[in-house]
């Protein structure tokens, strides 16, 4: 039981921190591109390279630490689905550069991230 109460836990904090980072993000720069769902989308991945290699290489720590952090916080964090809908909303909507800017940029920019948060977590 306390498996699952780490992870719900976890997800609860990290989707407070999406809620707060996406709706900052899109207050200042806001637009007809889902920077905040890009942003978020991208620190996840960075995120999750780094934790996972430090989890799994570098450190030992009991496996609660990886449900609470990797399945919890950023399993709440970051935002697949949304950023699913609103690439269809804005090909739907008339702008599909948008959409394919989304698309692309976030599998790119996301891949980038985790290679480099590999890269901080052995170091």
């Amino acid at each position: 039981m306390d498996r699952y109460l780490l992870v719900m836990a976890g997800a609860g904090l990290g989707g407070l921190a999406r809620f707060v980072v996406g709706t900052a993000i899109m207050e200042r720069w806001g637009g007809r591109f889902p920077m905040g769902t890009f942003v978020v989308n991208v620190t996840g991945s960075l995120l999750v390279g780094t934790l996972m290699t430090l989890l799994t290489e570098r450190f030992t720590p009991h496996l609660h630490w990886r449900l609470f952090l990797i399945v919890g916080v950023l399993g709440g964090y970051t935002t697949f689905s949304t950023f699913e809908y609103e690439t269809y909303q804005a090909v739907r909507g008339g702008a599909p550069w948008i959409g394919l800017a989304n698309a692309a940029g976030s599998v790119l920019a996301g891949y980038l991230a985790v290679c480099l948060g590999v890269w901080i977590g052995r170091r």
